[in-house]
C-alpha cells in the first residue's frame, strides 16, 4: 500500500507538471500575493521567516530526505529561515541518536548550518543568538561573494561530508552567478543548491522597479548561466510542480554528480 500512495503521488506531482493552466493561476496568485506582503506573516519558531509556506515544507522535505551536516545559506535577515533549518537539523541529529541508542547533547551539535550577510542587524543578531538552535548556527558578516569569505565558507566546509546550500541575499545577474560559482561546488551528489527568487523573471517589471534586478538580470538567468557551463546539477522540477506556489521555479538544482 506505501508503494502504491507513492505512486499516486507522483502521478499527482506528474499531472501538476502537465497542468500549464493551472501553473499560470498559481503564478498569479503568487503574484498578486505580493502586494498584501503575505510572505512575511509567518515565524520559523518565534523568527520572522519571509517565505512562502509551500517553500518552508520543501525545505523541510528535502533536508529529511538527503540529511545534510551542513547547510550553507547566503542572506539571513531576521534569521527565521536558519532557525527552521537548525530546528530540522536538530532532529535528523536526534533521530540517529536514538536509532543508534546514543546520548544526544544539545550543547553539542553535530549538524550546522552556517549564514552569511552584507549586515546583520544587532537586534536581529541578539535574537539569534539567544534562540536555542543558536548553538547550530555559525553567522559571518560580509559580501556573500567577497574572497576572503568565501575562503572561510570553504574552511568550515571542509569538515562536512554532506553539504546543501541555499541562496537567498542580492538577487542580481551577476551576483547569484558568482555565489553558484563559489557556493556550488561545495554541494556534495545527490544534495540541492536552492537559489530563492528566481520568481522575478516571471513577474512583470513594476514589482522590482525599485531594486537592482529585474527581467533579464536576476537568480532565475544566473542559474541557467550556470547550468550552461556545469553539467554537474540538474534542475529538479517535480519539486516546483509539487508546490506551484513558490519563489524558486528553477531554482531547485540537484548535483547529480
Amino acid at each position: 500500500m506505501h508503494k502504491e500512495f507513492q505512486d499516486e503521488v507522483r502521478e499527482n506531482i506528474a499531472g501538476l507538471g502537465a497542468d500549464k493552466n493551472f501553473q499560470q493561476q498559481s503564478l498569479e496568485w503568487n503574484l498578486a500575493s505580493a502586494k498584501h506582503r503575505y510572505t512575511y506573516n509567518f515565524r520559523a519558531l518565534g523568527r520572522p521567516i519571509i517565505q512562502f509556506p509551500q517553500d518552508i515544507l520543501a525545505f523541510q522535505e528535502i533536508i529529511w530526505d538527503v540529511r545534510p551536516d551542513l547547510i550553507i545559506e547566503t542572506g539571513i535577515a531576521h534569521g527565521g529561515s536558519l532557525i527552521s533549518n537548525a530546528s530540522m537539523l536538530a532532529l535528523l541529529d536526534y533521530c540517529d541518536a536514538f536509532e543508534n541508542g546514543e546520548r544526544l547533547d544539545p550543547r553539542v551539535p553535530k549538524r550546522k548550518v552556517l549564514a552569511v550577510d552584507i549586515e546583520i542587524r544587532p537586534h536581529n543578531r541578539s535574537a539569534i543568538e539567544a534562540h536555542a538552535m543558536s548553538p547550530r548556527i555559525h553567522m559571518l558578516e560580509g559580501s556573500s561573494i567577497d574572497t576572503s569569505i568565501v575562503d572561510q565558507v570553504r574552511a568550515f566546509a571542509a569538515d562536512y561530508n554532506s553539504i546543501m546550500v541555499c541562496l537567498d541575499s542580492n538577487h542580481t545577474h551577476d551576483h547569484v552567478l558568482r555565489e553558484l560559482e563559489a557556493y556550488a561546488p561545495l554541494v556534495t551528489v545527490g544534495n540541492y543548491c536552492i537559489v530563492s527568487d528566481t520568481i522575478v523573471e516571471d513577474a512583470p517589471e513594476h514589482l522590482s522597479a525599485d531594486r537592482p534586478w529585474g527581467k533579464g538580470n536576476n537568480p532565475k538567468t544566473a542559474v541557467h548561466a550556470y547550468l550552461a557551463q556545469n553539467g554537474d546539477f540538474e534542475i529538479d522540477k517535480s519539486i516546483e510542480n509539487k508546490l506551484q506556489i513558490t519563489v524558486s521555479p528553477d531554482g531547485f538544482l540537484r548535483r547529480i554528480k
